[in-house]
């Protein structure tokens, strides 16, 4: 009876998970508000509480935050890592100047203490990959000019991850000083390491993986991703890190292959973990904190759009393609909820939870409207404000004066 029960909850979350998907494609928008929202209905609190699939949907939702890291590491070969990193370190300083600072400063607003602070830090700080993507593809801005500089800002943040995820795990877990370090410590020597392999000896461990069979390829990349995540949590660094590093370990045809296997299984396992952290997240809750998510959203949301300006600026792009950019860059998604569900899980605050639910709900929603009209809207607004005798009547313009990638 007990799986039956799970069966029809299970199947129920699948078919409103694709229904809700395809609603979502019908309007040009992203799932994940909807996701976030059937957790809701489907958590403790909501119009349909689940009991029996409860612990089967958490299994499958460390499951999806395994495959989000390993998808985003195989999008980048170890040497374009390097490359970025040498070259944009510059923006992926001020990005977290701007954006973290204004979540921490919320927390300590708030009175939730330091831990919370780090934490809420890391949620307004990371933009959503998976969003900017779809947008950028919806757009037809793939090819831009300045769709390099969104790319090189996004790797940074992926690569801030592998030191941020394994401080936050210690901190939500109250280890001391001395665990905190040593677990900071492993795992920078293992990122170290696995960028060293893979940049050295890449090749072959990707001839070592790969296979023309479809089905081998499937299950040795999801069988060592799933074994080294494993071993990671193990030596107290974050699975999530772990699956990251096989991602950029692999290349080449091994890495093209298990992204086209693996996109529908991260698709549904994804939209699990979304569902799950909605199903922690009590809906009335989520009015109390409102007004916070909705003063963070703002604030973010603007000095996202600064960080992206002055990346594009740097990378000597036209004035157009410094606003585009900075639009791109206003999303937030996966990653929030990633690091929000460590505090969630540690019990580290009660509202923390709400919080990210609704900041993320605002700015996945906010986010593919600034990418389509912060460009118009400041052009429109600078030539408002132009003086008068600038605007009197079309001057010719020279070679050097015309934009460049638009």
């Amino acid at each position: 009876m007990h799986s039956a029960v799970l069966l029809i909850e299970f199947g129920s979350i699948i078919l409103a998970l694709g229904l809700l998907g395809r609603f979502a494609a019908r309007f040009s928008f992203s799932p994940i508000p909807l996701y976030l929202l059937a957790g809701l209905a489907f958590g403790e609190g909501g119009l349909l509480p689940l009991g029996a699939s409860e612990e089967f949907v958490a299994t499958g939702a460390e499951i999806g935050v395994i495959l989000l890291l390993l998808m985003l590491g195989l999008e980048y070969t170890a040497s374009d890592l390097v490359s970025n990193l040498k070259s944009h370190y510059p923006s992926g300083l001020v990005d977290c100047a701007l954006n973290a600072l204004p979540g921490a400063a919320m927390a300590l607003l708030l009175g939730w203490g330091p831990v919370a602070a780090v934490v809420l830090a890391g949620v307004t700080w990371i933009s959503s990959s998976g969003v900017i993507a779809k947008v950028l593809n919806d757009l037809g801005r793939v090819g831009n000019r300045e769709t390099p500089v969104i790319l090189s800002v996004l790797v940074l943040e992926d690569l801030a991850m592998a030191v941020y995820l394994p401080i936050v795990t210690a901190l939500v877990a109250g280890v001391g000083l001395a665990a905190g370090s040593l677990t900071l410590a492993v795992a920078l020597g293992v990122a170290g390491l696995v960028l060293f392999a893979a940049v050295r000896y890449g090749r072959v461990i990707s001839r070592f993986v790969s296979s023309d069979d479809p089905e081998k390829l499937l299950l040795v990349v999801l069988g060592l991703t799933i074994l080294i995540a494993g071993v990671a949590q193990q030596l107290q660094v974050s699975a999530a890190v772990g699956a990251f590093l096989v991602g950029i370990a692999l290349s080449g045809e091994a890495a093209e292959g298990a992204h086209t296997l693996l996109s529908p299984l991260r698709d549904l396992f994804a939209a699990i973990f979304f569902v799950f952290f909605g199903l922690h997240t009590d809906p009335a809750s989520i009015p109390p904190v409102i007004l916070p998510a909705l003063a963070l959203a703002v604030v973010t949301a603007a000095t996202k759009i600064a960080t992206g300006y002055w990346a594009a600026r740097r990378a000597g792009i036209s004035v157009k393609g410094r606003w585009r950019t900075g639009g791109a860059l206003v999303a937030r998604g996966e990653f929030s909820i990633v690091i929000a569900g460590l505090a969630v899980t540690a019990g580290i605050e009660p509202s923390l939870g709400p919080l990210a639910t609704a900041y993320v709900l605002l700015l996945v929603v906010l986010g593919p409207l600034t990418a389509r009209y912060t460009e118009p809207l400041a052009l429109w607004w600078s030539g408002r404000r132009a003086p008068r005798e600038d605007v009197v009547g079309p001057q010719p313009k020279t070679r050097a004066q015309e934009p460049v990638g638009d």
